[in-house]
């Protein structure tokens, strides 16, 4: 499966360090905002508590540093799908600095995240992906 998406960041001041570099942790949130816009282009939210009554708690995130990014340099950020099981997603993401020039590989992440329902007392217990999410994931550019 090898359904992507792109989407191009620019480094803000609040996600470098000390040193003037990106924080670590902004590559997360990058990947988190990525994962997000993919959804919104297949015409969801991923906020389905109310229209499908599921969830996607993270079960594993990691990511490999290549590089420096700097305030206000331009990072694209691609997200492909590397797995689609009954109840869980994968994402691999690779991240590109395009601007200053010349461009270049900064870093590789992945992300897995479970779909679930919710009791009404909140406990979460894993569950099949709504079958119209799935369809507009495999029908994905």
């Amino acid at each position: 499966m090898a359904h992507e998406f792109r989407m191009t960041h620019r480094v803000e001041f609040a996600d470098t360090d000390m040193a003037g570099l990106i924080h670590f942790a902004s590559y997360f949130r990058y990947m988190e905002v990525t994962e997000h816009a993919f959804f919104r282009s297949l015409g969801f939210s991923v906020m389905m508590w109310e229209r499908f009554k599921v969830g996607w708690p993270r079960v594993r995130v990691e990511c490999d540093y290549k590089g420096p990014l700097r305030f206000e340099d331009e990072v694209e950020v691609h997200l492909r799908v590397r797995e689609k099981k009954e109840k869980s997603l994968t994402y691999d993401f690779t991240f590109r600095r395009l601007k200053p020039e010349p461009a270049a590989e900064v870093g590789r992440g992945s992300l897995t995240t479970v779909c679930v329902t919710r009791d009404g007392s909140g406990v979460m217990k894993a569950t099949a992906i709504p079958d119209e999410v799935a369809a507009r994931i495999e029908t994905a550019p």
